[in-house]
Formats: structure tokens, C-alpha cells, sequence
């Protein structure tokens, strides 16, 4: 690539990461208590809510291999985004008990459903940190290796640039900063969406010439659905909806809504977005396979980034923006969500000293920098290594799915103890454990899960809950 194609694609990305951050200081000025670090001041407007979970969900995935598997399997690609979908609706089901309450993190939920303890405290914070960190530093990565093939920059100091961009989205404002910054990023990744997979479909020649050169299996419904394969499918199922219903990304941006009403909203109009995304990867994929069908069993791999090869310069540039747009949102969503369990959770664990509001936001301020640095230096010391960080997701899914989503079901009702908890959590991490050890091909998560609905059901019998616990919050709808 030439110096002006590079050249190019920085000042594109630069404008548009530039337009984020003065967004997010801009916010961060006027919005800078605990509240508005955490839980986005628990007022974020619902177009904002939507588009934040919007780019919470779609990462670069959909970018470069969905591209893929739409190249492959056509219409099977909607597969993944509706089980994101699917995920997201599931807690939207749950959005208007969970923001009532007042909730921040996760952790705080296990504190409601199974009373205060710090032993469950800091076992359900680090279960939760775990995700969004290994997010953090794959992340970098990520960066790191598509623009040190595309500029030349040695990998070290594009990972050194990812952490200092990403700081700029966190120490404003917290979520606050995060969210308004991801609502800019979304309309930038939908309208760039638009105009990259209208694009794709001209240089095939419309979409009847697409229709014309992709096989028809692809199309036929419902075979175009099940052209992955059921087993692939189900592999996708067990794989994203774990980890959908206990990411907390997605919960924070609950408890950041001004009611539980619109909570659900900002889901239902993100979970629409989620699926134009899948629109935006199946276009591209079927475009690239009309107009290059010998990509053969490589197809997967190699459809983006042919694609990538065959794009005019300023479509390039637009390109390397939406790329840049995507991993920031991501890696500025996940660095707020651990900072928020290391000191609202981990912390108040450990720490009973009273401290003034003013003191914990300038924690969470050196906090969020400590864990941008740790993660550089994991990311770029251990590149290869990070990739056992994202896999944890199974672990984090077996400890906190069936006591989170069971127990939240039964409150209305019943006071489960946490022994119910403890017995659940143990059962999925042997489960988890022994699955992966094995090397099954169903994900180990859900051996996981399956365990750890047993553990948590015979706990059940054994220690029988009491009357539900009385509601001390003062319901704030």
C-alpha cells in the first residue's frame, strides 16, 4: 500500500475518532459524578441506550468474518446475529426489575438475590471482569495486526496508540463519556455500512447479477437458513447466547435508562440494528461470491479482505474509519465496565473505610489507566497467549448464568440462600472444567451451564428457600 493510500486512511479515522473524543470530553465536563462514571447518571436518553448497545454487540467480527461466513453459507449468517438478538430480549424481559432496583454491576444483583458476602462478592466480580478484559486486551491485538499490515507501524506502538485513544473515551466521563461517544460511533458505523455494502453490490453489478452468479441453495428458503449446517448452528447457539446474557455491558446500559420502559425500548431498537448489521455482512459476503467464486474453501477467511484489495481509495478510507469506529467503541466499553467492579465491587469488598464521592471517581480514573497498561503489556508481550483470556467466557457463563437468571425468576417469591449460589457456581466450573479438559465439540460452556443448573436445583432441594426478601430500595421507576 502507498504512502498516500496510508496516509489517507489515517486522517479518515483521526477525524472520526477525533469528532468521538471531543464528544466525550464535551460530556465528561459537564457530567463527572460516581453516578454518571458507572450508570450513566441513570438518564441516558433512549436513541442513546440504543445505539451504545448497538456497538457494544457489533465488534469486528461482523466486519471480517461474518463477511465470511456469508460468503460461504448466505443467509445461515443471520444465525449469529439473531442469538445476539435473542440474548439481548432475554434481559430486556428482566430490564424493568433490574433498573427499579438501582443496580450498577452485576455483582450488586448476586448482593440482592442471595444477600451481601464478600466471598460471593468477589468471586461474581472477577467472574464478570474477565470477559471485558480479555475484550480489552484482544482488542488491541486486533489493532495492532490489521493496521501494521495496512501502514507499516511496528506492532508495539500501534498497541501504545489503541491504549492512549481508548483512555479517551473512559476518563471524562465514565459510561457517561462512553455512551454519548458509541452514539456518534453507531450512526458512523451504520451510515458507512450503507454505503460500503451499496458499493459492493454496484461492483457486482446489482443485486439480480448477485442473484444470477450465487448458487441457489444460498437463497432458498428455509434451506438458505440451514446452509451452515444445523450442527455449526448449534454450536453458534451455545457459543453467543451465554455469553449475551452475562456480559455486563449489556446490563449497565440498563441500569443507565431513565425507567425500565425505556430500557426495553433502547434494546428493541438496538436488536434491530444488530440485524441490519447481519444484512450489511450477508450483502458483502454474496457480492464478493458473485464476483469471485474461486475462493474456494479459503472462502471464509479471505472473502473481507479480498474485498479490501478491490475497493477505490476513498472507500478504503471509509473503511479504515468503520474499523477504527468499531474497536474503539469495544475497547472503551469493556475498559469502563472492569474499572466499575474493581471499585465499586472488589473494592467496597475489601474496603469499608468510608469515601467521599469525589475520591472514588479520581480512583476510578488511575484504576482506569493501571488497567489500560496492564493490558497493552499482555497484549504486547503475550499476543498469542490472549487468546485463553476470551475463552474464560465459558467460565464466567457456568458461574454467573443459571444463579443469576434462576434467582432474579424466583425473588418474586422466594429468598434463595446463597449455600443455592455457592453449590450452582461450583457445579458449572467442574462442569466447564471437565468439558474442556475432554475436548468436547459441544462448547464446554454449556456443559457448564447444564451442571450448574443440577448443582443449583438439588442445592435447592436440599437448603429450601424462605418467604422473599422484604424490598428495602425505594422503587424508582
Amino acid at each position: 500500500m502507498n504512502v498516500g493510500t496510508t496516509v489517507l486512511i489515517g486522517i479518515a479515522s483521526l477525524v472520526v475518532i477525533g469528532i468521538g473524543a471531543l464528544i466525550a470530553f464535551l460530556v465528561g465536563r459537564r457530567h463527572n459524578s460516581e453516578a454518571d462514571w458507572i450508570v450513566g447518571g441513570r438518564s441516558l436518553p433512549v436513541y442513546v441506550l440504543a445505539f451504545t448497545q448497538y456497538a457494544t454487540a457489533v465488534g469486528g467480527g461482523v466486519l471480517v468474518a461474518h463477511v465470511g461466513i456469508a460468503y460461504s453459507w448466505g443467509f445461515s449468517v443471520f444465525w449469529y446475529e439473531a442469538f445476539v438478538v435473542v440474548g439481548m430480549l432475554v434481559i430486556a424481559l428482566f430490564a424493568n426489575w433490574l433498573r427499579s432496583r438501582r443496580f450498577s454491576t452485576i455483582p450488586e444483583v448476586f448482593t440482592r438475590l442471595y444477600g451481601e458476602h464478600k466471598v460471593m462478592m468477589t468471586i461474581v466480580a472477577l467472574a464478570v471482569i474477565i470477559v471485558p478484559f480479555g475484550w480489552l486486551a484482544t482488542q488491541f491485538v486486533a489493532f495492532a495486526n490489521l493496521f501494521s499490515q495496512v501502514t507499516g507501524v511496528p506492532f508495539a506502538p500501534l498497541i501504545v496508540a489503541m491504549a492512549l485513544i481508548s483512555l479517551l473515551f473512559v476518563l471524562p466521563g465514565g459510561l457517561t463519556s462512553v455512551a454519548w461517544s458509541d452514539f456518534f460511533f453507531g450512526v458512523f458505523m451504520i451510515g458507512a455500512s450503507i454505503v460500503v455494502a451499496g458499493y459492493a453490490v454496484y461492483s457486482a453489478g446489482g443485486w439480480g447479477t448477485i442473484v444470477e452468479q450465487v448458487p441457489d441453495e444460498l437463497f432458498a428458503m428455509p434451506e438458505g437458513l440451514a446452509a451452515a449446517g444445523w450442527t455449526t448452528i448449534l454450536l453458534w447457539l451455545f457459543a453467543i447466547l451465554p455469553g449475551t446474557l452475562t456480559n455486563q455491558l449489556y446490563y449497565q446500559r440498563v441500569f443507565a435508562a431513565k425507567s425500565g420502559r425505556e430500557a426495553r425500548t433502547g434494546i428493541y431498537l438496538s436488536a434491530v440494528m444488530v440485524l441490519i448489521a447481519g444484512g450489511y455482512a450477508l450483502v458483502i459476503g454474496l457480492a464478493v461470491r458473485a464476483m469471485n467464486p474461486g475462493l474456494g474453501e479459503d472462502g471464509r477467511e479471505e472473502a473481507a479482505g479480498w474485498f479490501l484489495a478491490h475497493v477505490p481509495v476513498w472507500l478504503l478510507a471509509i473503511y479504515g474509519a468503520f474499523l477504527m469506529a468499531t474497536i474503539v467503541s469495544t475497547t472503551g466499553s469493556a475498559l469502563q465496565s472492569v474499572v466499575a467492579n474493581m471499585i465499586n465491587d472488589l473494592r467496597n469488598a475489601f474496603v469499608k473505610k468510608p469515601t467521599d464521592e469525589r475520591t472514588r471517581v479520581r480512583l476510578s480514573r488511575w484504576c482506569t489507566v493501571g488497567v489500560t497498561l496492564v493490558a497493552a503489556a499482555l497484549a504486547i508481550i503475550y499476543p498469542k497467549a490472549l487468546d485463553w483470556l476470551v475463552a474464560t467466557y465459558a467460565y464466567s457463563a457456568s458461574i454467573l448464568a443459571v444463579p443469576l437468571l434462576l434467582g432474579i425468576v424466583l425473588s418474586g417469591r422466594w429468598a434463595v440462600s446463597r449455600v443455592v449460589a455457592y453449590a450452582s457456581m461450583a457445579a458449572g466450573v467442574i462442569g466447564c472444567a471437565g468439558a474442556h479438559v475432554l475436548g468436547t465439540t459441544v462448547p464446554y460452556a454449556v456443559f457448564g451451564m447444564v451442571a450448574s443448573l443440577f448443582g443449583y436445583c438439588i442445592a435447592l432441594l436440599v437448603v429450601r428457600p424462605g418467604p422473599a426478601r422484604r424490598e428495602e430500595e425505594v422503587i424508582h421507576q
